[in-house]
């Protein structure tokens, strides 16, 4: 965990508040690549993740962009009604489950609202790194557009598009005529709300991307019906010990509830801090944080919210 304070809060949009966090004395805060995030540990003991927005070379600070959710679970609410400007708080350490794929030709960003926030920190990389990438940024107005006064003095400028879903009919972004005719050596990711990403990846398929081509973040998880769900048996590793798993509780939440120590944050299959170890058994992947090709390598468990399709998965705890 690392202390650090509150040294600047200020606001975007009506509903985006950008929060600048720096260590007490001021030294520097672990390093972090484009499109990390940290937890970040709220009042009340809430823990959300939030996506690093700054320069991955501006080490001293971290700023984060958050969005006022209406559907708030107290995270995004407690950042915005509680944290002031000299608050101490506790965060993680940077990690990154949304990596830039340096061996892409060329990259195209995609950003749907709040989703900027990794993408503007992976547009300042390639653009100091002089790689060749396009940035498009989809609102609602040019007034809700978060960093459009800070993308607009960048030295990517002229690689940035606007979108606006609420203004003349051809400023909104066509999906199918941008992500036409893709070539190998592009790289495409996509960050925003869960319709937004599955519009933009849908298209992208259908027009032939290939998976590995693909890179997307999520936020949070659609919510999902539990109808159907069976109880099926976690075996430890380390012990042996075989635990049934109800139907209706987390695999997560049986462990933690026999005090077998797991790190975890989002609870629903964003964050991948508890993911384990899959070591025999066949899952029923339902997390988001996974590619198609993780999944099918049955390497990792994540126990928030993935299940079993066998009766039994052997775990490496």
């Amino acid at each position: 965990m690392i202390d650090v304070k509150v040294t600047g809060k200020g606001y975007e949009t009506d509903d985006i508040c950008l929060l600048e966090l720096a260590r007490p004395d001021a030294a520097p805060l672990p390093a972090f690549s484009a499109g990390a995030h940290i937890d970040l540990h709220l009042p009340g003991g809430l823990v959300r993740q939030y996506s690093l927005c700054n320069p991955p070379d501006d080490r001293h600070r971290y700023e984060l962009g958050i969005l006022r959710d209406p559907d708030s679970r107290g995270g995004s609410r407690a950042v915005h009604e509680q944290l002031q400007v000299g608050d101490s708080l506790q965060i993680s350490e940077p990690r990154n489950l949304f990596p830039l794929e340096h061996a892409a030709e060329r990259h195209l960003l995609i950003a749907g609202g709040i989703g900027i926030t990794p993408l503007l920190c992976m547009a300042e990389r390639l653009s100091h790194l002089n790689a060749e990438f396009e940035l498009h940024y989809c609102s609602r107005t040019p007034e809700q557009t978060a960093f459009r006064q800070r993308i607009a003095q960048s030295k990517f400028t002229d690689r940035a598009h606007f979108h606006y879903s609420r203004t003349t009919p051809d400023s909104r972004l066509d999906a199918a005529a941008l992500l036409a005719d893709p070539q190998p050596g592009t790289h495409l990711y996509v960050c925003g709300p869960n319709p937004f990403m599955a519009h933009i990846l849908d298209t992208a398929q259908a027009q032939g991307w290939q998976p590995a081509q693909l890179h997307r973040e999520y936020f949070a998880a659609d919510s999902s019906t539990h109808d159907g769900d069976c109880a099926f048996e976690v075996q430890l590793a380390s012990s042996g010990e075989v635990i049934e798993i109800p139907a209706d509780r987390s695999v997560l939440e049986v462990l933690l509830e026999r005090e077998i120590d797991i790190p975890f944050a989002c609870e629903e299959g964003v964050c991948g801090t508890c993911a384990v170890r899959l070591l025999e058994g066949e899952p029923d992947h339902r997390d988001l944080f996974m590619s198609e090709q993780e999944h099918a390598s049955n390497e990792e468990f994540a126990p928030c919210c993935s299940r079993a399709r066998s009766k039994r998965l052997v775990l490496d705890i």
